[in-house]
This record gives structure tokens, sequence and C-alpha cells, in this order.
């Protein structure tokens, strides 16, 4: 049996500002209507049984309303409290399916992967899962037509012709030389991050390799609890969980491991650059996308999210604006971007995290203004969803309805009010908005008050168990 295990951790820092930390790029419908998430879902094997998604707590609702909206099945959704690499999150997902089922083959796909060949990628699957059903670990390996450093590559011994090859090294994103001796050398292969075996014999190894890492997720899995679909960790525990890839962990030091040649078209989308040469171009090699008007420009990527852009006799370049942040970079070095994200970080931006607009398991929210003692937001509430019974202890709101009809909680009364009709929340009064309409509801919220960040929310109720 083939279980597919979906790793979706990962944050996005190279494709910043469209890719956040709460809402990072395999949430994000990049190339086509569907997101990179979903599509990864779509692809799996007719024969596989339903994912099993490895994510990060904060993006359990996004997940969920994904898979959704898709109408897919999965095994459960397991939530990290913190990232720790995949070695950890593999032993988790593992041990967890060894429980259930009568140790499945493991296929570990990444949740931000362009495959443009699907066929190909079925056909490269059948002969991995044959393999790894007689206790090899396959790691599926791209044939590389570019050099491209932002890869990692596997070394192969090719002497003899076979389905699979054996690994004779990894090396993490090389420099250009290197790179270039690699394409000729012939017996080099991108590292896919795809891989398949069976779950006990990654544990096995995991085990004889990094005792540690096997003894806390096993320990973190002891006490682990389940909530509707999600899968709930011993957060204290595995927070002592050292930080290790599973090349690193585990294929770098196993004897069983074989690389499968894949010959589809394949991306990591780890870049601007990458994402520029994934999408359809016009007669300049120009990527435009939202409200743009172009004179003189070649070879570049113009992303609009919310006005225009006039670029006018400049090439090479990557220029994207949201509504909150504007990225003017050489597309060569894109990858470098993830500098500015610590930058960011470092300085507590906001914007190194979130959006603008913020999504709610109940809706979004988008920040339209803020000042000196109030904020304006657009709240938007999902038809049959309803924020938590709350209150706040430094600000005050008010509510004015835009669209719908909201039912509204403010201290002993209940009500309703309808678009044009507004009210007033004290500070400190305990209140709940809820949509209970089959229509979407909008309002516009003003926010008053010396501090309004949003870590001033006490959650009294709350139908999505949050603190």
């Amino acid at each position: 049996m083939i279980i597919p295990v979906i790793l979706s951790g990962g944050s996005g820092t190279r494709l910043w500002p469209l890719s956040r930390k709460l809402y990072p790029k395999q949430f994000i419908s990049l190339i086509n209507e569907t997101t990179l998430f979903q599509d990864t879902i779509k692809r799996l094997p007719i024969e596989a049984s339903s994912p099993l998604i490895i994510c990060n707590e904060e993006h359990r609702f996004i997940v969920a309303e994904q898979l959704r909206q898709i109408d897919s099945s999965n095994e459960g959704i397991i939530l990290e409290p913190i990232g720790k690499n995949t070695a950890p999150a593999i032993a988790i997902a593992a041990m967890n399916l060894k429980n259930k089922k009568e140790d499945p083959v493991l296929l570990v796909l990444s949740a931000d992967h362009l495959i443009r060949d699907n066929s190909k990628f079925l056909k490269t699957i059948k002969i991995a899962n044959k393999i790894a059903e007689k206790g090899k670990m396959v790691a599926l390996g791209v044939r590389p037509n570019k050099p491209e450093t932002g890869y990692g590559y596997i070394e192969v011994d090719n002497s003899k012709k076979n389905d699979y090859y054996g690994i004779l090294s990894f090396t993490e994103k090389p420099n250009i030389e290197i790179v270039k001796e690699y394409l000729n050398s012939g017996n080099h292969f991108w590292n896919s991050g795809i891989f398949m075996f069976k779950a006990s014999v990654y544990l096995e190894e995991l085990k004889k390799y990094e005792p540690e890492i096997y003894r806390i997720c096993k320990k973190s899995c002891i006490n682990a609890s389940k909530d509707l679909d999600f899968i709930r960790i011993d957060n204290d525990v595995f927070h002592e969980c050292p930080e290790k890839s599973i090349d690193y962990a585990v294929m770098e030091k196993t004897n069983l491991g074989v690389v499968v040649p894949f010959d589809g078209s394949w991306s990591d989308i780890g870049s601007w650059e990458s994402l520029w040469a994934s999408k359809p171009k016009d007669n300049n090699n120009n990527v435009s996308e939202g409200d743009v008007i172009l004179n003189q420009v070649q070879n570049s990527f113009i992303h609009s999210s919310n006005r225009l852009i006039a670029v006018n006799d400049i090439s090479n370049l990557v220029i994207i604006d949201t509504q909150d942040a504007l990225l003017v970079s050489s597309k060569q070095n894109s990858q470098e971007i993830k500098n500015i994200v610590y930058k960011l970080k470092n300085e507590k931006r906001s914007e190194s995290d979130s959006h603008r607009k913020v999504y709610r398991p109940w809706g979004y929210y988008d920040s339209i203004d803020s000042g000196i003692g109030f904020q304006v937001k657009r709240i938007f509430v999902n038809p049959g969803a309803k924020l938590s019974l709350q209150k706040h202890e430094k600000r005050a709101e008010h509510w004015v309805i835009v669209k719908g009809i909201a039912s509204i909680t403010c201290g002993n009364k209940v009500f309703q009010l309808k678009e044009n009709q507004s009210t007033y929340i004290p500070k400190g009064e305990v209140h709940r908005l809820e949509n209970a309409e089959k229509k979407p509801l909008e309002i516009i919220e003003i926010q008053t008050g010396n501090y309004l960040g949003e870590d001033d929310i006490i959650r009294l109720e709350d139908d999505y168990e949050r603190d």
C-alpha cells in the first residue's frame, strides 16, 4: 500500500513578498487556478491511499480549507509546533502510519513543487514503489538540463544500466563551477526531495543513525491527541528534537539508498527566476501579471496585486507589488531575497510574516488604514461562520455592516444588524460577530485605543479551539 506523506511546513521566503510565513507559497495560486499544495494532492497515484499531511500549526485551517476546496480526504493532518526539518517530520508520519497500517510504503512529497508531466511522474512512482517494496530507500533524481546552483545534487554510480542507481554522495547547492562539472560528468542528478520507502525501513535507519531524533519523535507521538482531522503531538517534547533534513540524517549514511531517475519537468519554484521560467511570456520574454504597462522592457517579471505598474526601459528585473510591500530585484540573484526577510524579522516588522490581508478559519480581515490611536479593517465572514466570543482590554471597536446580515453578541445583548447599520463595542465588553446566513458578511471595523495589536484578544469561547 502506498500512503502519500505531504510535507507542507515551508515558509517560502525566497518568493517574498507574495509568500510569507503565515501564508507561504504552497498555498498560493502561482501557476494556475489551484495552489501548489492542491496540485500536489491532485497528481497522486489513483491506487494510493488518502494522503497524510504535515504542516505548521499556524497553517492548519488553510490546509483544511484547501483540502475541502478540492474535495480531498486525508489520513490526518499532523500539526508541528515548530519546524525541525524533514527527518523528524517524516519520522512522526512513519510512526503514525505504522501504528494504523501494515507497514505501508511512504511516498514523501513536498507541497510546493511544480511537476508538468504527470504521466511521467506516475510512471516513475510505479518503478520506485517496486524497489521500495524490496526494502530500498528511493530518492527521485531529476536529470539536470541547466547549471542550477539553487538545487541539491546526488552523485550516483551509473556503471550498470538499471532502473535505479546506487548513491555515492550528496551535495547541497554547489557553486557554479562545480555545477558545470556535475553536468559534464553525467552521473549527477538534482535532488527532488521526493522519496519512497517502507515506514519500517525509514524508522530502522533513523534509529541506527540518528537515535536522538528517533527517541524524541517516538516520545512526542506517545501523548499525541486527535481533534477532528488534526493530530497534535507533544509540543514540549518535540521542541527538544534536533533539526536535520532526511538527506543529512539518513540518506547520506544508509547503504539502502538508491536513485530512480525522473525525466519529467520539475521545479521547486525556489526563486522568482524559477517562477519566471515556469510561466508563459510575451514577445520580449516578460511575465506580466495584473495591471501592468510595459515599454522597452525585456526578460523581466512584473506582478501587480492592486494598482497600475508602469515600467520603462529595463531588463532582467523582478518587480513585485503587493498591498503593503514593493520588491525590486535583479532576476539573476532573486534567491538572495531571503536575506531581506531575515532583516525584516530582525527589525520585527510584520511584513515578514503576514500580508495586509490575513486569513482566519472564519474568513479573513484586510487592514485598510492605521494611524496613532486607530486602525481600520475590512472583515469578511464566511456563511455559517463566527468569530470567537472575546473581549479586548486596550481597544474599543465600531462596526459598520457593508454586506449581509450580522448576528452580534455585545454583553448581555444579542441582536442583528443589516447593511448600513452600525454598533459600538466598548473596551472590555464581551462580544462576538457571527454570520448565520447563507451569503458572505462584510463589515468595516474601526478600532480605537492606545494599543491595537492582535495579541489583545481574550478568547472565552472558540469553535476552532484557539488560545
